[in-house]
C-alpha cells in the first residue's frame, strides 16, 4: 500500500473567519433566484444535475422558519456552485419592507449564516437583466473586502 498527501493550492486551508463570497437573492417572484458577481459579470447560479431544487419564495408574512430555509439553500447552491464559502448576501424583495419584514429577514438571513448586506425592493435596483444579477453586483461592492497579509 502506498500513502500520499494531497495539499491545498495554496498550501494550507482557508482562514475560517475570512469573509466570504456575497450573493443576490431574488425573492420578488414566485421562484427563488440566486446571483454571483465577479468584477460586475453576474450569473445566475443553478443546482448542479442531481441535486436540482426548486427554491418558492414564501409569502411575505412567513415566519422567520421557512425564510431561513430558503436562504439556507440558496446558500447552499450558491457555495456548490462557486466552490468557497459564501457568507453575505444582499436579498430584493417585490415590495419595500417594513420594519418586522425587515427585522424578521434580517434574523432569517442570521440564521441561515448570511450577513444581510441590503435588503431591497426590486425597483430600486439598477438596470440589469434581472434583479438578481442587479443584487450580486450590488452585493460584489458592498461585501468586506478579503483580507491581505501585509
Amino acid at each position: 500500500m502506498k500513502l500520499f498527501q494531497i495539499e491545498e493550492p495554496d498550501g494550507g486551508p482557508v482562514d475560517p473567519t475570512a469573509p466570504g463570497a456575497a450573493i443576490g437573492i431574488d425573492a420578488s417572484s414566485a421562484e427563488v433566484e440566486v446571483a454571483f458577481s465577479v468584477g460586475g459579470n453576474a450569473l445566475i447560479l443553478a443546482d448542479r444535475e442531481g441535486f436540482e431544487q426548486v427554491l418558492l419564495v414564501p409569502g411575505i408574512a412567513a415566519g422567520k422558519t421557512e425564510w431561513q430555509a430558503v436562504f439556507e439553500a440558496a446558500r447552499t447552491r450558491a457555495e456548490r456552485a462557486v466552490a468557497r464559502p459564501v457568507t453575505h448576501a444582499v436579498i430584493v424583495l417585490a415590495s419595500a419592507p417594513d420594519g418586522d419584514t425587515a427585522h424578521r429577514m434580517r434574523d432569517a438571513a442570521e440564521g441561515a449564516g448570511l450577513e444581510l448586506l441590503h435588503l431591497t425592493p426590486a425597483t430600486e435596483l439598477l438596470a440589469a437583466p434581472t434583479p438578481a444579477l442587479a443584487a450580486a453586483m450590488l452585493a460584489e461592492d458592498l461585501a468586506p473586502p478579503p483580507e491581505t497579509d501585509v
